[in-house]
């Protein structure tokens, strides 16, 4: 159930509806907007008196939310969030590109690659140091070492990390990341979500291998649940019959999730296809639909990459693919 409030109404009159909603069972999530103000109730709605509430002179209406994502819900929360890291911002119309390597490899690797992204107009730099594999006898990441070594690129070149976590025991390691990704693997390892509910840093979720638009806000929701509402959801594509890509990447999801929640919302165009020449048509295509941003693979010698060389682009091609995605922008922008 949520309430909308009238324009300026006083705060104390808010404040004593907020205490006697709380005194009936339930948790209130104020959404407070430049023209309304929202209060969404979490829990055991059933014993409140829908239609004493519209009657308080302060009410304008009160609607019953059916959808069993609540905080994450854009009726919840009309206005869209925006997540800041460091210097960027992701959601409402500010963008973020993420790039770097499917997974650090060596110093020499992730500093040259971080400060070529970076010339290139990257806001963040990804890079794996703990890999969810298919086969256990591939390339597992450096873990600890890897992470290490993002610290020493952050150093390098102030670009905020981004960085996946597989488990709940690795967490104390990923104190200095700073946004945790949830993998497409994890996306509904439901204890893992309730420990990075517990932290307040940005949690990038991805979107599960076969997971639907409703379980993953669903997943959204297990983390804001927590306390943490500092989430960015990402669209890395899903498998379906057809086997030409990697995975089919579902651009119709970005203004789905754009309508039901006020998360902001990323493209994985890398993963999606899993071909290195198909990331850049797959990249302007979510920057025309309206992704809040893109996070892409680069690495400096794909050939030899120990993970995911066949998808990940060249410096040189992640510079004139950023160039391109700005030019989109501007387009939709008019």
């Amino acid at each position: 159930m949520i309430v909308i409030l009238k324009h300026n109404t006083k705060e104390e009159k808010r404040n004593q509806l907020i205490d006697w909603l709380k005194k009936q069972g339930v948790d209130v999530h104020v959404s407070q907007g430049e023209y309304q103000t929202v209060l969404g109730m979490i829990g055991d709605t059933s014993k409140i008196d829908k239609d004493l509430v519209a009657s308080l002179e302060i009410v304008d209406s009160v609607k019953v939310v059916t959808d069993p994502f609540k905080c994450c819900n854009r009726k919840f929360h009309p206005e869209d969030t925006v997540i800041q890291v460091g210097d960027a911002k992701i959601g409402s119309g500010s963008f973020c590109m993420i790039a770097g390597p499917c997974s650090v490899e060596n110093e020499e690797q992730i500093v040259g690659i971080a400060k070529a992204v970076k010339a290139s107009g990257a806001n963040m730099l990804r890079g794996g140091a703990f890999k969810p594999r298919t086969s256990p006898y591939d390339f597992q990441g450096l873990k600890a070492t890897g992470l290490e070594l993002l610290k020493i690129a952050k150093a390098e070149t102030g670009l905020p990390i981004v960085t996946e976590v597989m488990g709940v025991n690795d967490l104390p390691l990923f104190e200095d990341v700073d946004v945790i990704q949830i993998g497409a693997r994890n996306m509904q390892n439901f204890d893992l979500l309730r420990e990075v509910g517990k932290l307040r840093k940005p949690i990038l979720l991805k979107r599960g291998l076969a997971n639907t638009v409703k379980e993953l806000l669903m997943s959204a929701e297990y983390i804001m649940a927590g306390g943490n509402d500092q989430i960015i959801l990402c669209e890395r594509g899903i498998r379906t019959f057809d086997d030409y890509t990697r995975n089919t990447l579902d651009l119709a999801v970005v203004p789905v999730l754009h309508e039901l929640t006020h998360l902001p919302v990323i493209v994985d165009p890398s993963h999606a296809t899993g071909v290195a020449k198909l990331v850049r048509p797959m990249a302007l295509a979510a920057a025309a639909c309206g992704a809040d941003g893109l996070i892409i693979e680069v690495h400096n010698d794909p050939m030899h990459a120990l993970c995911d060389g066949a998808q990940s682009l060249l410096p040189e091609d992640y510079h004139k693919l950023a160039r391109d995605v700005e030019q989109i922008r501007e387009v939709i922008a008019k």
